[in-house]
């Protein structure tokens, strides 16, 4: 009986672990981020082709949600409805990244690349963070 009890720990433990690594590596790179908007908006947005006002309210707003994803990270055991939501907002901020390059921002050619490059690493967290909710939810029934 005891041999079981790690392999189904392991089995268990792994996607969770993985989860919450996700989680906090996003926490992590939006936190960088909305320190760089908010520290050094004026040359970023001259740099960028955005105005410092969209880069200090991003910078506030990634400030916050890089503490939402944060606290998630940090329960042993975050609860799906949580990360779904963090996918979810990962999926839109894709989404309106890229339709925001095209209807509404004037950006530099560093700016329109420096929107892309977010625009697919938010969604490749989204990806990621599915499929380890997926697979942690396919271990624990």
């Amino acid at each position: 009986m005891t041999t079981n009890q790690p392999a189904a720990r392991a089995r268990t433990a792994e996607p969770q672990l993985m989860l919450r690594r996700l989680l906090a590596l996003d926490a992590a790179v939006t936190g960088a981020n909305a320190f760089a908007y908010l520290a050094f908006s004026g040359p970023l947005g001259r740099f960028l082709g955005a105005g410092s006002g969209l880069l200090l309210g991003l910078g506030a707003f990634f400030a916050v949600y890089a503490g939402c994803v944060a606290l998630l990270a940090a329960r042993t055991r975050p609860p799906a409805l949580g990360v779904r939501a963090v996918v979810d907002a990962n999926l839109a901020w894709t989404a309106v990244s890229f339709v925001a390059l095209v209807l509404w921002l004037t950006p530099t050619t560093a700016g329109a690349v420096w929107t892309v490059l977010q625009a697919l690493t938010v969604a490749g967290f989204a990806l990621l963070q599915y499929g380890a909710l997926r697979q942690d939810q396919g271990s624990s029934v």
